[in-house]
């Protein structure tokens, strides 16, 4: 009594499994840089009005982190 033969070629996959699978690997190496995104925005909207006390709308204005990248790296004197 022998096992019937199986076939490992895959050429017999539809379309639309290969299609889901990579759809799906795109959706996982896609997650992290979302995730990652979405929490910086949360984490400076979190510091900036939590700790500094500041209105929400500035933490999306260009000019506040400009003021604070000169901060940062002004020359000393």
């Amino acid at each position: 009594m022998t096992a019937p033969n199986r076939s490992n070629d895959t050429s017999n996959r539809s379309s639309g499994r290969t299609i889901a699978r990579i759809v799906w690997m795109s959706i996982k190496l896609l997650i992290i840089p979302v995730l990652c995104i979405a929490a910086l925005i949360v984490g400076l909207a979190i510091g900036y009005v939590v700790l500094g006390d500041k209105p929400l709308s500035d933490v999306f204005d260009s000019n506040t982190w400009k003021h604070m990248y000169d901060l940062v790296f002004a020359e000393g004197g």
